[in-house]
């Protein structure tokens, strides 16, 4: 009898290994064929944005990822509204725009990091304008270096800074934009978060923070939105070209501005969380294989800071 029951305990445990085996072999190709769905497919057939409305609004859009995806949305066929906080950028960058694609550009200039005083400005300009993609875009750092939270200089503006621009800036020109895109029963809304919004990321906490708000807003928004034919997608990437980081050199694991933003648009229409191209795909993959401890090990080491530290000096010498 006893030999029986451990037989059948046996059998049970294997079979329960068996199931959960299949389970994980499912889940991970079922991953490996949606990105090959959004990274590989999406190159051959192109979301026609220009369905979705005649004018994008791209907010911190005259550097950075918010200038390439102002300048591939205008290669796509549509007018785009730009809107930041430096008004000589803000003319050489529509300029631009215009002379390269032939496309109307109109442009706002706006400090986010002020708070809820440029909102009223920006919804009466955009009057009149049939509105198919918000790009929010605009983001800053707590800190230029890796610190702890309480080594933050100037913490108390600086997180008032953070807070308005990284997280009232989606909210807000969300309010102002979605109604008319829920009434037309069409549009986009974009929406770049991070990486660092997967987890926490000390010694850049409140960036971090600040991005998984952008994450968690972008999901229930679309899951509220999505019947009345709004798409919200969320973009967290990892480390790309820009001011930001310090202008790193591009190789396999670091996209340029352009190059980014021409993927992560090929992915509009077959996903809606996304870390925007193949190669940041693959790094968030292997990311999340390391544990949490591990992971924090790595992000607090004096490596790391003395390489951030290298990068940012590099980058000061070579504005000089």
């Amino acid at each position: 009898m006893a030999a029986e029951q451990s037989c059948l305990c046996t059998q049970g445990f294997t079979l329960f290994g068996i199931l959960v085996a299949a389970y994980i072999v499912i889940k991970q190709t079922w991953n490996i064929l949606r990105g090959l769905r959004s990274h590989i497919l999406s190159r051959c057939w192109r979301t026609d944005l220009k369905t979705y409305g005649q004018w994008a609004v791209v907010t911190g859009a005259t550097d950075g990822i918010g200038k390439a995806y102002a300048l591939e949305l205008s290669k796509r066929g549509l007018n785009v509204v730009l809107i930041s906080r430096t008004l000589e950028k803000l003319k050489r960058v529509a300029v631009e725009i215009e002379k390269e694609t032939g496309r109307k550009v109109k442009y706002i200039q706006a400090d986010y990091t002020s708070g809820t005083n440029i909102y009223h400005k920006i919804e009466e300009e955009l009057k009149g304008l049939e509105i198919g993609i918000l790009v929010n875009n605009v983001g800053m750092k707590l800190s230029e270096m890796p610190c702890k939270y309480l080594d933050t200089p100037n913490i108390e503006k600086m997180l008032n800074s953070l807070i308005n621009c990284n997280i009232q800036s989606v909210v807000q020109m969300t309010r102002i934009i979605l109604p008319q895109m829920v009434q037309r029963k069409k549009g986009l809304v974009i929406n770049i978060s991070s990486e660092a919004g997967n987890r926490p990321h000390p010694m850049a906490l409140m960036y971090s923070a600040s991005k998984v708000f952008v994450d968690f807003f972008s999901r229930g928004l679309h899951v509220e939105y999505k019947t009345q034919g709004i798409t919200v997608q969320c973009v967290m990437p990892l480390f790309v070209s820009t001011e930001m980081t310090f202008q790193m050199k591009t190789n396999i694991f670091v996209k340029s501005a352009a190059a980014f933003a021409s993927e992560a648009l090929n992915t509009v229409g077959y996903t809606e969380r996304t870390n925007g191209c193949l190669s940041h795909s693959l790094q968030s993959y292997a990311a999340n294989l390391i544990s949490d401890d591990l992971y924090y090990l790595l992000l607090e080491s004096k490596s790391i800071e003395e390489y951030f530290k290298n990068m940012n000096t590099s980058y000061k010498n070579k504005d000089k």
